[in-house]
């Protein structure tokens, strides 16, 4: 299920997410934390393949407690992870050689083509 943290009050310094408009009190859901048996096993899903689709996301939620859009959270933040770190691997490489990466080329790259990176769910 969905964990909604308690009334955040206006006067409050912390970003606030509307959960349900017209009402007074501003909820913020709460972050999932992962047990470490489910990190394990989605990683290994992820080493298969990195985009998981259809009935095998539904498996996959419900054999590790989870709902569906918790792991197509998942897979999307991994895949984000997954292409920063090649990138760096890219420009280490790139460097060991004496080419000098562009300076265009960062973290807003990544976001261009990830457009439904989101860590809400619904």
């Amino acid at each position: 299920g969905l964990e909604l943290s308690h009334c955040v009050g206006a006067n409050s310094l912390s970003p606030t997410v509307p959960w349900r408009s017209g009402g007074p009190c501003k909820m913020k859901r709460v972050r999932t934390v992962f047990k470490p048996e489910q990190l394990e096993r989605l990683e290994q899903e992820f080493l298969k393949q990195q985009y998981m689709v259809g009935t095998e996301r539904v498996d996959l939620a419900a054999t590790l407690h989870l709902t569906e859009t918790q792991v197509k959270v998942w897979f999307q933040n991994r895949r984000i992870k997954w292409r920063k770190q090649s990138m760096e691997q890219k420009a280490a490489k790139l460097s060991q050689f004496g080419v000098i990466q562009p300076a265009t080329a960062d973290s807003t790259d990544i976001k261009d083509h990830e457009e439904d990176t989101v860590d809400v769910e619904f």
